[in-house]
C-alpha cells in the first residue's frame, strides 16, 4: 500500500535543514517536552485548566473538581509545581495554587481553543 505522507524523491533543502538545526541546537528541547509530558495527564490537564478558570484554587478545591483524594491533588499540583507550571502560597492551614505566569495559561487556552476549532471544523 503506497503511502501519500511521505515524499517519494529524497530533495533536502541543505539552506533550510542547517539554519533550523542551529536554531534547534540553542533549545532546551528536553525541558520543554517536559512541560508537554507534565501536561499530557488528564487529571492535571484538568487541574491546569481549572487554574485558567479561577486564578487560585486551594488544594481541597482541585480535588473535588476533578473528583479525586486531596492526596492525589496535591501529588499532581506538586508535580505542576516542580515542573515550573504552577506555585503555591499557604494562608493558616490552606494551601493555595495557581499557575506560574502567563505563558502556562496561554499554552493550555491554546490547547483547549485549537481542540474547539478542530471541532467546529469537522462539523462545517
Amino acid at each position: 500500500m503506497a503511502k501519500d505522507d511521505v515524499c517519494k524523491v529524497n530533495c533536502v533543502h541543505e539552506d533550510k535543514v542547517r539554519r533550523i538545526k542551529a536554531d534547534i541546537e540553542g533549545k532546551d528541547t528536553m525541558s520543554a517536552a517536559k512541560v508537554f509530558k507534565a501536561l499530557s495527564d488528564d487529571t492535571r490537564i484538568k487541574i491546569a485548566y481549572a487554574l485558567t478558570i479561577e486564578e487560585e484554587l486551594c488544594v481541597c478545591d482541585v480535588s473535588n473538581i476533578v473528583d479525586c483524594t486531596v492526596a492525589t491533588a496535591s501529588h499532581h499540583l506538586r508535580l505542576l509545581r516542580n515542573m515550573g507550571l504552577a506555585k503555591y502560597r499557604k494562608v493558616g492551614k490552606l494551601v493555595y495554587y495557581s499557575l506560574d505566569d502567563e505563558h502556562v495559561r496561554q499554552i493550555i487556552q491554546t490547547a483547549f481553543s485549537h481542540l474547539e476549532e478542530g471541532k467546529h471544523l469537522a462539523t462545517s
